[in-house]
């Protein structure tokens, strides 16, 4: 496995892809330094790997999105994952950029994580510095672990194969880990993290505060069925921050998270150094003019786009008709682009020319609904207090919507539809069909076969729910198993 080198004096502050290199020491001399390349780990979040369908953790969003039954395709154009291709061949380019994407990053975390206690500086900035590369760490884990190895089991010893951990700026092989203790690792990192970011205030959202590492803590939590975790953290984690109010909510998901009270972390890319055909609005935005989004513009499953009340200003983010005459004002068309039915508009590019829109990793709606399911599915009694914190979250969406009466199983079915909805496109779905050990059904909808591939219902625990490991890691590193195919 490849590590990726810092370097201090170059204007991207961080080599983004695999070398032979070793790290350099002037990296961690000094916490500002150390500063400076953690702020191009936030860059390398959102540039180019190889191809312009690999935008960083942008692009990955929408594949692991797309992968499930509520989005939907109108054309063959960059359909990879949509097809699940990756989910049955180690040798396919997505599924072995995923893997060395995530350990790229890993390995950066890691010479801050290990070489930040010796550097000069003021402690509270190497605090900083540390403590945003031990949730950096933790959250890479946590996707790769997701990707490549069964479901974590409640109950279960989870003993099954995980990933491999790695700790160490090495690129020594090493086997893959248990998925308990995979877990075990992602949650000493947030916990470590939690406590170091304690009473620091960072300079802008593209940076992971206190608050974002005990929002990965409750998000954890609830992939390990761990309720009580999940309600707690998710209950701290959005402290400080407001839900938006539907006027700005109309408006769609644009390059304004900074001062948007909901967003919580978010990648905000610089002018200066947009892909412009690799960003995360060139493939999700409605009016951005890339030939994905002329030809592909992206959809929401129509049955689900029917359970949202008329009176939900979430509803005003797809157009049944395509025709988008509701778009935000100084926002348009052009004449070229392809309609289809249910298209969004919940992604709104800065223009037609200009693909930027900034990638959204949390917002304090995913923590109303990781209490709400987590109290829901808890039981004990607990039906109400879910209710209540559903009702919170949907009432400020949906000024119609009243205090659900629904208990069991019917509180929880309308809590993840409430969650399919809020969430679409920023990369949740297939995950929780997964961590539920639920089917995929895209049938009876507005899915085309010919476009999925035939993959249309896919049983909970099929292989390729399961990653295979790249088969150039499978190569190149004589202790790692294969998963079956």
């Amino acid at each position: 496995m490849g590590s990726p080198l810092f370097t201090s004096c170059e204007k991207d502050h961080l080599e983004t892809r695999p070398t032979d290199r070793v790290p350099s020491g002037a990296v961690v001399e000094t916490a500002d330094n150390a500063m400076t390349a953690l702020n191009g780990l936030h860059r390398a979040l959102y540039v180019r790997y190889d191809s312009q369908g690999r935008g960083g953790l942008g692009a990955f969003y929408i594949h692991i999105d797309e992968a499930g039954e509520d989005h939907v395709f109108n054309k063959a154009n960059w359909d990879t994952s949509y097809r699940w291709i990756p989910n049955s061949s180690p040798t396919n380019s997505y599924n072995r950029y995923n893997w060395y994407m995530f350990y790229q990053w890993i390995a950066n975390a890691n010479v801050l994580i290990n070489g930040i206690d010796e550097a000069t500086g003021e402690q509270e900035l190497k605090d900083q510095v540390k403590g945003e590369a031990l949730l950096y760490r933790a959250f890479f884990h946590y996707e790769l672990v997701q990707l490549y190895a069964k479901r974590y089991e409640k109950g279960g010893n989870n003993s099954q194969l995980g990933i491999p951990i790695r700790t160490e700026p090495s690129t020594e092989p090493i086997a893959r880990s248990t998925v308990e203790d995979v877990y075990a690792q992602i949650n000493k990192d947030l916990d470590d993290a939690i406590a170091l970011l304690d009473g620091i205030r960072v300079k802008n959202k593209s940076h992971l505060n206190a608050n974002v590492g005990m929002g990965l803590k409750a998000r954890v939590a609830l992939t390990m069925h761990d309720y009580d975790t999940a309600i707690e953290y998710a209950q701290l984690a959005r402290e400080g921050y407001s839900l938006m109010d539907q006027e700005t909510y109309a408006q769609g998901f644009q390059i304004f998270s900074e001062n948007n009270s909901e967003f919580m972390w978010a990648s905000q890319i610089v002018e200066d150094q947009t892909d412009k055909w690799a960003n995360y609005g060139a493939y999700i935005s409605r009016n951005f003019s890339s030939s994905a989004i002329r030809g592909n513009p992206r959809s929401i499953n129509k049955l689900l786009y029917d359970e949202i009340s008329d009176t939900d200003v979430r509803k005003t983010l797809w157009d049944p008709t395509g025709e988008h005459e509701n778009l935000p004002a100084g926002f348009s068309l052009l004449s070229s682009f392809k309609k289809f039915p249910y298209t969004n508009q919940k992604f709104i590019a800065v223009s037609n020319g200009d693909s930027r829109v900034d990638v959204p990793h949390m917002r304090a709606a995913e923590m109303y609904l990781i209490e709400a399911e987590a109290l829901a599915r808890k039981g004990g009694g607990s039906d109400q207090q879910a209710a209540q914190v559903l009702f919170e979250l949907a009432n400020n969406r949906d000024s119609a919507y009243t205090l659900s009466a629904n208990t069991g199983q019917a509180l929880i079915d309308e809590i993840m539809t409430q969650r399919r909805v809020e969430l679409w496109g920023e990369g949740f779905r297939w995950y929780d069909l997964k961590r539920l050990n639920q089917d995929l059904d895209r049938t009876g909808s507005n899915h085309d076969e010919d476009y999925t591939n035939k993959v249309m219902e896919i049983p909970a625990g099929d292989n390729r729910w399961v990653w295979p490991i790249p088969q150039d890691e499978v190569d190149a590193n004589p202790l790692i198993e294969q998963n079956p195919i």
